[in-house]
């Protein structure tokens, strides 16, 4: 039976059974189990018993449940159906079919510890000789970290000092060098590890070793196991997305010195004039000239703020989402966050927790000059663009993550949308436990005592009966005196 034939019957088998051929998960795996059927059944095999044999295949690869609900059927009605779109490069997927695999064995392993604090030098100590003499792996450690006074004066680090690998932010590119980290600290040291990947991150495994703890859910005493576990691939991941910053700055004019001039002429648009142009016509050419400033790009975790800064104005933003203006925001400035960032910053400003698996962006106001001005969540597609108001008083201040302030100027733009480069975050149970567990643990979430049970005297009020209370005491003393 030819292939063609073969796909036509496999689309009507399914079509007729409610089944949703369109679906990415059934595509490849479905379709190749049919094809395998087809091939060991003759030309006259029953269609009802092809039709148990592919249903049965399809009843085992089908997804049972998802965080995000079931795969939408794609027909509307007769006529009415999704339009196919190539372009589309974001599918919503089942949290819990994200599992980590390696193609490889890693050998390359980053251990990031918390900056300053003297109780993670000794599980830090640990955890390194440890991968270096059980695990054979080539461990990456900061230069600040290698040099640190208080580890130069452990035998155990010396012994495994000339081993390890060192790097120093901002000056080493660690882009295709590292298969796994490690990081031991608080939710800053991750935010931090985020930060050293602008681009594709490695699987990151986070120990609770400082102050919240509400992304790192792996405890370090019996780490040997669950390194171990992780390693061999037997773990579950949770992609926490990032937003990907841009600020393209506003063209200035300048006036150039003789050298800048000699620079920057061939830039300017009117060079062919300069060439055969008076001395007058050749200055003024060239205070026409402007510098386009290249844009600066931050990859933030969990959220981009942008504030008042110390000014004793309020802040005057203008929002837009996909080229539409939207509002202007006017109070003490605006968040952006991811869902990993709701439960940080943006929590704090009043906006929704959402878990790190749902496609969104929260747009959060801080104090806004209105109170009908609610945060809102958008999709995780879209792309913001956030500038100054003409109008405004003041400039804006805007950082990521806390850190790398910049200001933002009128006439400035600042851009942002979901990165494609998500931080996958080993779970130490799985996605939907690691983040509840974290919400009770952490932000002691819907902690209060819990309301006593009514007693049987209470329960008069709550029956059938017109007596009250007053007849019910009545009736008693009458008893007693009785």
């Amino acid at each position: 039976m030819s292939n063609s034939k073969q796909d036509h019957q496999f689309a009507n088998l399914f079509q007729q059974n409610n089944l949703n051929v369109e679906d990415p998960s059934l595509n490849n795996s479905c379709g190749s189990a049919f094809n395998n059927e087809m091939h060991c059944n003759d030309d006259n095999t029953s269609t009802v018993s092809l039709l148990d044999k592919t249903y049965s295949s399809v009843r085992i690869l089908r997804r049972t449940r998802s965080l995000n609900a079931p795969s939408p059927f794609q027909q509307f009605g007769p006529c009415g159906r999704i339009m196919k779109n190539p372009s589309m490069v974001m599918q919503i997927q089942d949290p819990a079919s994200q599992r980590l695999t390696w193609y490889k064995p890693p050998l390359a392993v980053l251990v990031i510890k918390k900056m300053g604090d003297k109780d993670v030098l000794a599980p830090f100590v640990q955890l390194v000789e440890w991968l270096v003499q059980e695990k054979h792996m080539v461990v990456w450690v900061e230069l600040g970290v290698f040099n640190d006074p208080i580890l130069k004066k452990d035998k155990k680090f010396q012994d495994i000092k000339e081993k390890l690998v060192t790097f120093k932010d901002g000056r080493d590119d660690l882009t295709g060098r590292i298969d796994f980290i490690v990081c031991l600290g608080g939710d800053g040291t991750l935010l931090y590890a985020s930060l050293l990947f602008q681009q594709s991150v490695p699987p990151v495994m986070a120990f609770h070793l400082g102050s919240l703890g509400f992304l790192t859910p792996f405890q370090f005493d019996n780490f040997q196991e669950q390194v171990t576990n992780v390693l061999e691939g037997h773990a579950a991941l949770t992609l926490r997305s990032r937003l990907r910053c841009v600020i393209y700055r506003k063209s200035e004019k300048h006036k150039y010195s003789d050298l800048q001039k000699q620079q920057y002429a061939g830039n300017c648009d009117s060079t062919a004039e300069l060439e055969s142009s008076s001395t007058f016509e050749h200055e003024n050419a060239f205070n026409k000239c402007t510098i386009q400033q290249p844009p600066s790009e931050f990859m933030v975790l969990n959220e981009v703020v942008i504030d008042r800064g110390p000014s004793s104005f309020l802040s005057n933003i203008d929002l837009f989402l996909g080229g539409k203006y939207i509002t202007s925001v006017q109070g003490d400035g605006l968040i952006v966050s991811t869902p990993t960032g709701s439960t940080a910053y943006a929590l704090a400003a009043g906006a929704s927790m959402v878990h790190p698996s749902v496609p969104a962006i929260l747009v959060t106001p801080i104090c806004p000059h209105s109170l009908s001005f609610r945060p809102i969540v958008v999709p995780a597609g879209v792309e913001l663009e956030i500038s100054v108001s003409p109008d405004s008083r003041t400039t804006s201040k805007v950082s990521f993550d806390g850190r790398n302030t910049q200001e933002l100027f009128h006439g400035d733009r600042l851009q942002v949308t979901t990165s494609i480069y998500p931080v996958p975050s080993i779970c130490a149970q799985d996605q939907i436990s690691d983040w509840f567990d974290a919400l009770a643990e952490c932000l002691h979430w819907n902690v209060r005592k819990k309301q006593k049970c009514l007693d049987e005297l209470s329960d008069l009020t709550a029956s059938g009966s017109e007596d009250t209370l007053d007849d019910f005491e009545r009736g008693s003393n009458s008893i007693l005196d009785g």
